[in-house]
């Protein structure tokens, strides 16, 4: 088989979804988001809403998520993307709008967006990914920080008497009226992903139908963070991360 043969799409086990572009990502090797990029794209495109898709990327790591999927995009002030994405589909129901958000801003500074937008069903998809650290500005303690785990400003681990436990926010959210799904998954193998991407079809699904407010959580690595290699830290995670946050649905009415 020639170069051509190999290079070419047609002959490619998985290919690129359409509204990827060319883009390269800024993410670190081994990171989650790049394949969660992608899911999202695969989707979107399945359902034919490239032109009804809003997304609204906080801060964060996936800050710039505009740079690689081709869809419409909204920035948001640190936590507040719940609030945009309520008005915005308020403004427009007939658009699928989600929002794109890491556990520090979806759970430490947004908690209050995020679960009253919840608790008013908003049409909205949130993705939520869930490394237990924040990534972005130098490995902080996060609300999802696991007891006893290192961080930069937790260099001895978590200490529950000073710091409190871990916030698993996702459980919160599925006790309250307005939210429809709320489901935990994973992309650390290729079931993972196939089953997440079947997640968040469903959640878009129930957004065009104004079913509520639909939550996809992500448990995902921060080997950057967490300072090991790509294998280790899925290793890590599902030792570790997969306990305190098991993967399945945590409500999800039809």
């Amino acid at each position: 088989m020639e170069l051509k043969d190999i290079i070419n799409p047609a002959n490619l086990v998985y290919a690129k979804p359409k509204l990827m572009n060319e883009n390269a990502m800024h993410y670190c090797p081994g990171c989650s988001h790049g394949v969660i990029h992608k899911l999202i794209g695969e989707v979107v495109d399945e359902m034919g809403l490239e032109e009804k898709t809003i997304g609204i990327a906080p801060v964060g790591c996936g800050v710039f998520a505009y740079n690689y999927l081709d869809i419409d995009w909204q920035e948001a002030a640190h936590g507040r993307a719940p609030a945009i994405a309520s008005a915005i589909k308020r403004l427009n129901p007939d658009k699928m709008v989600f929002t794109y958000q890491g556990d520090g801003d979806l759970a430490a500074i947004g908690t209050a967006e995020t679960i009253h937008a919840a608790n008013r069903g908003e049409n909205i998809v949130i993705v939520f990914i869930n490394n237990g650290i924040y990534g972005m500005t130098g490995g902080q303690m996060a609300p999802t920080t696991l007891e006893g785990m290192a961080t930069s400003t937790t260099p001895n681990g978590r200490d529950i008497s000073l710091n409190g436990y871990p916030l698993k926010i996702s459980n919160l959210l599925a006790q309250l009226d307005g939210t429809c799904l709320v489901t935990r998954q994973s992309v650390h193998t290729p079931g993972a992903v196939k089953k997440a991407k079947k997640m968040l079809r469903k959640a878009f699904e129930n957004a065009m139908a104004n079913k509520g407010t639909s939550i996809v959580e992500f448990v995902s690595t921060c080997n950057a963070g967490w300072k090991m290699t790509p294998d280790d830290a899925n290793k890590w995670m599902e030792k570790n991360m997969f306990p305190a946050y098991p993967l399945g649905d945590l409500k999800n009415i039809d």
